[in-house]
């Protein structure tokens, strides 16, 4: 009885979640007060399912995108993108130092703000053979910052009346995990949702310089670079939409839904933001994340309004 009631409620909330007008930040607020409340019943399948989840959505996205708007996109934020991996890693690997944080635990938290969140984590992680501590700790701090962008990026980008097009770009670099990037875009607007969605999986390619780094940083050799394959999928979605390969009928449909997964995505989320293991990693790694994204925020900021 005691697990029967928290499963029935967690399926139900992810079906009227996914069938429902719940927004973004609502979906992973709701999450985190579940975990709070009762506890994820299902945590390992949601990690599992957010990973698959967000890979659906993303593709499903690329079935409302064009390749001319894309590419020119892609172009115009490259040299924001890589500006900005190059400073915030130099930086965190200054402030690993300086805050006297576990080498590997640093670098974690760096790769993760830096390009890509948790899917960054995941991937550095084997190269660098982290153990499953750093790993978890990291992928809590990520995940916690992210929280907070979800619900602060689009406040803060209405107050600066950011357009659509400066917000989608800001929000890319500067919010860490793709699911909290394009859950903040999804609540300013269309234009700002595909502007973001771009940015954000052309600079998870970011990973493979990334992971040929990290072999020499650490010294490990012979391990493989996990390569994001999902993305060439997203880019087949862009071919199949730019030449109405599928009727926009369809297509809109499948761009709706993916942002229904998105949501539910969300919850999935905010139900696996663990306080106790928040609680056990210390001051100095958020100290460290929050200070590498208070640089990436402000950094990108400028750049992008002058």
């Amino acid at each position: 009885m005691k697990t029967t009631v928290p499963k029935t409620i967690f399926l139900l909330i992810i079906i009227i979640t996914f069938f429902g007008s719940i927004n973004s930040p609502t979906a992973l607020l709701l999450g985190f007060v579940f975990a709070i409340i009762f506890k994820n019943p299902f945590k390992t399948k949601s990690y599992k399912a957010i990973h698959l989840l967000l890979k659906v959505a993303v593709i499903g996205l690329g079935f409302g995108m064009l390749i001319k708007e894309t590419l020119t996109t892609s172009k115009q934020a490259f040299s924001l993108t890589f500006l900005s991996i190059i400073l915030t890693v130099s930086l965190g690997l200054l402030l690993t130092k300086l805050f006297k944080i576990d080498k590997k635990l640093g670098h974690l938290i760096t790769s993760g703000t830096s390009i890509c969140g948790g899917s960054a984590i995941a991937a550095i992680a084997p190269v660098i053979k982290a153990d499953s501590k750093p790993i978890s700790v990291a992928l809590g701090v990520v995940f916690l910052l992210n929280s907070v962008a979800l619900f602060v990026f689009p406040a803060i980008g209405h107050f600066l009346h950011l357009s659509q097009e400066q917000f989608g770009l800001w929000c890319a670099i500067a919010i860490h995990d793709t699911s909290s990037v394009v859950g903040a875009a999804l609540s300013y607007g269309d234009d700002a949702l595909r502007i973001a969605t771009t940015v954000k999986l052309s600079r998870t390619l970011w990973i493979i310089p990334l992971s040929i780094l990290s072999m020499f940083l650490f010294k490990t050799k012979g391990d493989k670079i996990k390569i994001p394959y999902f993305i060439l999928l997203f880019v087949l979605a862009i071919f199949i939409n730019s030449y109405h390969i599928i009727p926009f009928t369809v297509t809109n449909e499948i761009v709706f839904y993916s942002k229904r997964i998105l949501v539910v995505t969300l919850f999935l989320v905010g139900a696996t933001i663990s306080t106790q293991d928040l609680k056990s990693t210390g001051i100095n790694p958020i100290l460290l994340a929050l200070s590498l994204w208070i640089f990436i925020s402000i950094f990108s900021l400028i750049y992008i309004t002058y």
